[in-house]
C-alpha cells in the first residue's frame, strides 16, 4: 500500500535548501556507524526500479542478509508494483511500501539508506535531498555537470556523518584492479599512454509526441530537466542516455567504467587532466544529442596522455617497458609479458589499495564500519569531471586547458559557463 506523504514542508522546499551553499546534511543515526538496527538489518529504500535499479541493485541488495528493503519508488506504476511484489515475495509476506514520489520515501524516518538508480539528471538532486534528511546514499554514476558534482562532494565532506557511495564496480573487478595494480607498481615501467575504447550507441529516430500513458508521472520523470513532450522511446534507458538533457551518452556512461581504471592506473584519480582536445560526431534528426562517435585526448600533469574513442570497450596501458590491457568488458588480461600478472606485492609496498568486495557489499560494510566506501562522492565527482571536460571540448570545438585544483578552465569564460546548467524547478511545487 502506498504511504501518505509526510513532512510536506520538507518535500516542497528541501531541494532549494540542499542546493544552497550552506547545505549541511544531518549526522547519520549512530546505529548506522558500527552498530545495527534493532532487527540487525539496515533498512533501504530503492528509488528507480527500472532495468538496472531492479535487475541489479534491488536484486543484489535482496541477497544481502544484513539489510532489508522496506520501500520502493518509481514514476512508472508497473515498475514499482513489480518491485514491491518481488521484495515481498523474497521476504515471504507483505511489508514493502510503494511510492510514486521519491520525496515521500526520503521523508520516512525508518529508512536508513536510499538506493538511487534513476536517469542521470536526477542523481545529484535526489542524493542531496537524501543527505539533508540524514540518509546514507548509494547512487548510480555519473553526475550531470561539473558544478553538480562539486556540490555533492562538498555536501558530503561538510559533515563527517554524511555517507555517500557510488554504484560502480570497477575497482572491485579483478581484471581492472589487476591492470591498475600492475601499472602503479611499475610492471610496465613508467606509464606513458593509455588508450580507452567505448561502445558506439545506436541512433534513436525522432518520434511524434504522444499522450502520457496512464501510470506514468511524466512531469516527475522530467523533474529538473527542460520540458519536452512525451514520446514512448524517450523514457527508454538506452534512449535517454543519448540525450544531453538527461545524460552524456556512452562517454559518461561507459566512460565512468574504463576511464576510472585509466586514472587509477595513472595515479590521477584524485585530480584530473590539465588539457583536453578532440572532436565528435553529433547526430541530426534523432533523439541523440550527445556525440555518437568521438576521439578525445586528455593530458595529465604527470605527462600521461589518455585517448578515448568510440569503438568497442577496451583499455591498453603503455609504458616504457611494455604494455597491458584487455578487450571487451571483463575481457581476458593481455600484455607484452603475461607473466607480469602473476606478480604480487606485499601490502606494505603495494602502491594500490586492496581489492574491495563488489559495490553493494562494500556499501553495507563501509556504512557499518564508518569508513569511506570504494567510490566516495569526491571520486565520483573527479571521474565525472574528466568525462564532462571531453564533452565540453567537443561542444566548443577547441582545445581546452583545465586547472584541476581550482576546477576552472584557464582563460576561457565560455568553457567555464558550461560547468553548470540551469535546472527547471517546476517539479518542486508538485506533490
Amino acid at each position: 500500500m502506498p504511504h501518505p506523504t509526510p513532512r510536506r514542508s520538507f518535500l516542497r522546499t528541501g531541494l532549494a535548501g540542499a542546493l544552497a551553499a550552506g547545505v549541511a546534511p544531518r549526522f547519520l543515526a549512530a546505529r548506522l556507524l558500527g552498530a545495527a538496527a534493532p532487527s540487525g538489518k539496515l533498512t533501504l529504500g530503492c528509488i528507480g526500479v527500472g532495468a538496472h535499479g531492479f535487475g541489479v541493485n534491488l536484486n543484489q541488495f535482496l541477497q544481502e542478509d544484513d539489510c532489508r528493503i522496506v520501500a520502493v519508488c518509481d514514476v512508472f506504476a508497473d515498475r514499482r508494483q513489480r518491485a514491491r511484489e518481488a521484495v515481498d515475495r523474497h521476504h515471504g509476506g507483505p511489508g514493502c511500501a510503494e511510492f510514486r514520489d521519491f520525496r515521500a520515501l526520503i521523508a520516512r524516518p525508518d529508512i536508513d539508506a536510499v538506493v538511487i538508480s534513476t536517469p542521470d539528471h536526477w542523481h545529484v538532486p535526489m542524493a542531496l535531498l537524501a543527505l539533508a534528511a540524514g540518509k546514507a546514499v548509494f547512487c548510480e554514476k555519473p553526475t550531470l555537470t561539473i558544478a553538480e558534482g562539486r556540490a555533492l562532494a562538498d555536501a558530503v565532506a561538510r559533515r563527517p556523518g554524511a555517507f555517500f557511495a557510488t554504484g560502480l564496480e570497477d575497482r572491485a573487478v579483478i581484471q581492472y584492479h589487476k591492470l591498475a595494480e600492475v601499472v602503479r607498481n611499475g610492471g610496465i615501467g613508467r606509464l606513458r599512454r593509455i588508450q580507452v575504447g567505448l561502445p558506439v550507441k545506436p541512433l534513436f529516430p525522432l518520434e511524434a509526441p504522444a499522450p502520457v500513458p496512464e501510470g506514468l508521472d511524466y512531469e516527475l520523470w522530467l523533474g529538473p530537466a527542460p520540458f519536452r513532450p512525451y514520446s514512448p522511446t524517450l523514457t527508454d534507458a538506452q534512449c535517454w542516455r543519448q540525450i544531453r538533457d538527461f545524460s552524456g551518452g556512452s562517454l559518461t556512461d561507459w566512460g565512468a567504467h574504463l576511464v576510472d581504471t585509466a586514472q587509477v592506473a595513472a595515479g590521477v584519480e584524485d585530480t584530473g587532466p590539465v588539457a583536453v582536445r578532440g572532436k565528435g560526431e553529433f547526430p541530426t534528426g534523432a533523439f541523440n544529442t550527445t556525440a555518437r562517435t568521438y576521439e578525445l585526448e586528455f593530458t595529465y600533469a604527470n605527462g600521461v596522455v589518455l585517448t578515448v574513442g568510440a569503438s568497442q570497450p577496451s583499455i591498453r596501458l603503455e609504458g616504457d617497458a611494455g604494455w597491458v590491457g584487455n578487450r571487451g568488458w571483463l575481457g581476458r588480461l593481455e600484455g607484452s609479458d603475461p607473466n607480469v600478472f602473476r606478480q604480487t606485492w606485499a601490502p606494505e609496498v603495494n602502491r594500490l589499495w586492496p581489492r574491495r568486495p563488489r559495490e553493494h557489499r562494500d556499501f553495507l560494510d563501509s556504512l557499518r564500519a564508518g569508513r569511506a566506501p570504494m567510490y566516495p562522492a569526491e571520486a565520483l565527482h573527479r571521474l565525472s569531471t574528466t568525462l564532462h571536460l571531453g564533452a565540453i571540448a567537443m561542444e566548443l570545438g577547441r582545445p581546452l586547458r583545465w586547472d584541476p585544483a581550482a576546477e576552472r578552465f584557464l582563460d576561457d569564460p565560455a568553457a567555464d559557463a558550461l560547468r553548470a546548467r540551469k535546472s527547471r524547478d517546476d517539479w518542486q511545487r508538485r506533490g
